[in-house]
């Protein structure tokens, strides 16, 4: 189940913090690392501060975007302690775990952190279905990469270990790539029937992105909604899912009920 959870780091800085987030993540059984376009990496001092866990560092994933990185992931929980115009549901690191552990059962999950003085931009976080941050005091709430990672580590380690998880069987959710396919033809359709005007598209495409990650349809009923814009498409006189054969509707046969 661990296995399956990722931490992601973007555009880290200092190559020291990354070899003591593959510590921290070593200690609490995590072993999958994916570094997005770090600024120093290979390091002899990320080797170095990583101790006993040079073999997570050896075996990291290095990708040049964020889309890359949580491409096959169901489940993305950005970081930050900040508010954002468009919030996400919000979870402490707690809860966060006890949200994780049963989507790792069968899916991939990623969570995401961000530079080291910035954390991560609001076209980052748009892209994760949850945010969690970590109490602190009030009047110093700062933490170090490395010790953030140590933290929700933690608190994944010891759900795992207390089989913080429901027995019953998880709905299936789309993974990140499917999402964006979906976008795209929402996108398409709006734009097609007029919805939305190109030349001033507004926030709308924004607002509707940051509406189904909240949301989080299952895989079944994002199936049902490209159906539907597929039909939207056709009523229309459009070509689009004529073109796109993972854009056609959905049929009986596609979409089977699950028992109760």
């Amino acid at each position: 189940m661990l296995s399956n959870i990722r931490i992601v780091l973007i555009n880290t800085f200092h190559p020291g913090n990354v070899g003591a987030i593959a510590r921290a993540m070593k200690n609490m059984g995590l072993t999958n690392l994916y570094l997005v376009d770090p600024n120093d990496y290979p390091s002899e001092e990320a080797t170095s501060r990583a101790a006993g866990a040079v073999d997570l560092l050896e075996n990291a994933t290095l990708v040049s975007t964020l889309e890359d990185a949580i491409a096959d992931c169901s489940l993305v929980v950005g970081t930050s302690a900040r508010h954002r115009t468009f919030q996400l549901p919000l979870m402490n690191a707690r809860e966060c775990a006890e949200s994780v552990i049963p989507e790792a059962k069968d899916h991939n999950v990623a969570i995401v952190f961000g530079r080291e003085t910035t954390g991560l931009l609001n076209e980052e976080i748009a892209q994760c279905h949850r945010q969690v941050y970590i109490d602190a005091n009030d009047e110093y709430p700062v933490l170090n990469i490395s010790q953030a990672v140590q933290i929700v580590a933690y608190e994944i380690w010891m759900a795992n270990q207390n089989n913080c998880f429901k027995k019953t069987e998880a709905p299936e959710y789309p993974r990140k790539k499917d999402m964006d396919l979906f976008y795209e033809h929402l996108e398409e359709t709006l734009y097609g029937i007029n919805f939305i005007i190109r030349n001033h598209p507004g926030k709308v495409l924004d607002k509707l992105h940051r509406f189904f990650n909240r949301s989080r349809p299952e895989k079944q009923e994002l199936g049902i909604l490209r159906g539907v814009l597929a039909a939207v498409q056709r009523e229309a006189g459009l070509t689009e899912a004529n073109n796109h054969p993972e854009k056609r509707s959905v049929t009986k046969n596609d979409v089977k009920e699950k028992p109760e």
